[in-house]
């Protein structure tokens, strides 16, 4: 047995170490049967509109998705079963590990460029400063890092994907778990760039959605619940990121931050569908909302005379016609894939 294995034996705590690993995978797993059905109610309410963008990306987060999830199982599997107990297996980096932070990359940074996409669609006709804002925040992003420590890293270019370059360069420069140690400022870095990306585009996506008020009640009622929604899902993602930044900086000797970075890439593909559905909640909430409030008022018995009764079913099929579909406006504005595919 090495020094180093030898060394490290008093101060390997399964619970804390890949004890976390597999709480991590768990609720990963957890995460990606939610987003089966997110991607499944998507492609049930756009069966008829025929293959779009949206539809094919969609489809390469779920398969990504699914890639990362099985890489992280193999990877508590070959730890906690096939080397249990084998501490010499235990310190070092399996491939799948290593492949995870990959497809991770490939998550994050890819619906970092479809939230960019989307925010395109919206802004045309409202606004150009918020697509030039978070184009630029999400292009320069990688920059940023390389730039910032060039001569650890011996590179000499300036490239839109820096970081996620940087982040597949350090994990595959480490060869056993303490040297993730030395690269923990990849770790701050990324997750510090995210929710910085985060931030940018939640930011735009609200102002682009108040700026659409039409000044109707049904209209801005649902631009606020789609708001409040961006929101929730943008602090989500953020809170997640800043979570490992704080555990590996307070505790760098457990797998904690490592844990809860299994969930990162799963929140970013949930959130994403569910962005793309949300037309379709909230209009099925609006139809709802519509259709108790026309059966409470066929449901009021009115001893009027019968010109007024039948002033009131005209003034009441009016107001039937005006609110059909109180969200139609918001939903054209939502339904972008359908508009993509048009």
């Amino acid at each position: 047995m090495s020094s180093s294995t030898q060394a490290l034996i008093p101060h390997l705590h399964l619970g804390s170490t890949f004890g976390a690993l597999f709480i991590g995978v768990t609720f990963a797993a957890i995460l990606f049967g939610l987003s089966n059905v997110q991607a499944f109610v998507y492609f049930q309410t756009h069966k008829g509109t025929g293959i779009s963008f949206y539809k094919l990306a969609v489809a390469w987060l779920w398969i990504i998705d699914a890639l990362h999830l099985f890489l992280i199982v193999h990877c508590i599997y070959y730890y906690l079963v096939t080397h249990y107990a084998d501490i010499d297996a235990l310190i070092g980096i399996v491939w799948s590990f290593k492949l995870q932070i990959v497809t991770n990359v490939l998550i994050v940074y890819g619906v970092q460029l479809l939230y960019f996409h989307r925010i395109c669609i919206v802004a045309k006709g409202r606004s150009k400063v918020p697509p030039i804002v978070v184009g630029v925040v999400v292009i320069s992003a990688g920059g940023w890092f390389v730039i910032w420590y060039p001569s650890s890293l011996d590179l000499d270019f300036f490239s839109p994907s820096g970081v996620a370059i940087v982040i597949i360069w350090a994990i595959y420069q480490c060869h056993v778990f303490s040297d993730l140690i030395k690269m923990e400022w990849a770790t701050f870095m990324a997750c510090g760039t995210i929710t910085l990306v985060d931030f940018v585009i939640a930011s735009s996506l609200c102002y682009l959605l108040a700026i659409s008020r039409t000044g109707f009640s049904s209209t801005d009622s649902m631009l606020t619940k789609l708001m409040v929604y961006v929101i929730n899902t943008g602090c989500l993602t953020s809170i997640c990121s800043l979570s490992v930044i704080i555990t590996c900086a307070t505790m760098p000797q457990n797998f904690i931050f490592l844990g809860i970075e299994f969930l990162v890439a799963k929140l970013y593909v949930n959130s994403f569908i569910a962005l793309l559905n949300a037309p379709h909640y909230l209009q099925s909430a609006a139809e709802t909302n519509t259709s108790t409030e026309v059966h409470m008022r066929h449901g009021i018995y009115r001893p009027e005379l019968n010109v007024m009764v039948s002033q009131d079913e005209g003034l009441q099929g009016s107001h039937e016609n005006m609110s059909k579909h109180p969200g139609d406006d918001v939903v054209h504005l939502l339904d972008l894939p359908r508009q993509a595919a048009a």
